[in-house]
């Protein structure tokens, strides 16, 4: 053996398809929304954009949650658009009361997800953050405004424990039987150094540690070990020497399906992934009788699944009737 395979125990949720999830946090909890998204499971991935720190992701659950928050007051408009300091980049507008209502819309959605989700991914990026100078407000984004407008901090482990407690507190009052998953993102923050990466990481991990150990309603599933220790090597990363390949990617999404995920649910990610080969499949003669044939043959496994499964299978419907009708 030349890798240390990261075992990850199967745990007592044994999702099934059609229980909802919520993943926020780091561009991590995308790559696993994402997935999700793909198989077909009722999923709302990161609604608020990218969120690196933890207290940051506490306040916007708590806000969802229903508790009381001014955004209004954490607005800033740069170059004729406005954004929300609370918030990613993505989710700005030239018109603040447009800004505004574009985050009561997502804490709305969110907030609904939250009340019906079986289970809540959260993805922790960094313990670095930025206080506005002057005020000292903890932001999500610095929008790329002038770094002499923001201080760098190290979150400590005491006070990310603290916002998530109350955090917790705030989610089992609207869903007491909400399960709350901690990963730790892969992902490496080298502009911080190195050395302050892994500062970081370690504190990200033993605040998950304690949350895990103080609450039987949080789960923690090791993506960041497995990156660290199960991939340790270059070929698993991207150009740029911090994201994981779309392979280690998949790697770690198997591993995430098998701890969390229940056998029904497993075999008919066989099944649909078959499918979805099946639609992308691209032939040298389309008009072929073969081809045809296949095309035919693919749309009454796909309803066969949408009836077994009851899943919306619409768009991959449509794209095989297309071909059929090409």
């Amino acid at each position: 053996m030349f890798r240390t395979e990261v075992q990850v125990s199967h745990s007592c949720l044994d999702l099934a398809l059609q229980h909802k999830v919520l993943t926020v946090g780091s561009c991590f909890a995308e790559v696993i929304g994402s997935k999700l998204q793909q198989h077909k499971v009722d999923v709302l991935v990161n609604p608020f954009g990218t969120i690196f720190n933890p207290i940051s992701v506490s306040l916007l659950l708590k806000a969802a949650a229903d508790q009381a928050y001014a955004f209004e007051e954490h607005l800033v408009q740069q170059n004729g658009i406005w954004y929300a300091y609370n918030l990613h980049s993505s989710l700005a507008s030239a018109s603040k009361e447009e800004l505004l209502q574009t985050i009561q819309e997502r804490l709305h959605q969110t907030g609904q997800q939250l009340q019906n989700t079986s289970l809540l991914v959260v993805t922790l990026g960094t313990a670095i953050a930025y206080r506005l100078q002057g005020s000292g407000k903890l932001v999500a984004n610095c929008h790329k405004l002038p770094a002499k407008n923001f201080t760098r901090v190290l979150l400590t482990v005491e006070e990310m424990r603290t916002a998530f407690e109350e955090m917790l507190a705030q989610l089992k009052r609207v869903h007491p039987g909400i399960k709350v998953l901690l990963t730790v993102s892969p992902v490496r923050h080298l502009k911080e150094t190195i050395e302050m990466n892994s500062v970081s990481k370690a504190s990200l991990r033993v605040l998950c540690h304690h949350l895990q150990e103080a609450h039987p309603e949080v789960l923690y599933f090791p993506a960041y070990e497995i990156m660290m220790d199960d991939l340790r090597d270059y070929r698993f990363y991207k150009e740029d020497m911090l994201h994981p390949t779309p392979l280690a990617e998949e790697y770690i999404w198997r591993k995430f399906v098998e701890a969390f995920y229940s056998l029904n649910f497993r075999q008919f990610l066989g099944q649909w992934e078959k499918i979805q080969r099946a639609v992308a499949h691209r032939p040298f003669q389309p008009q072929s009788e073969a081809h045809q044939k296949f095309l035919r043959s693919t749309l009454q496994q796909l309803e066969g699944l949408a009836q077994q499964y009851k899943i919306d299978v619409s768009s991959e419907t449509e794209a095989l009737q297309k071909q059929l009708l090409a």
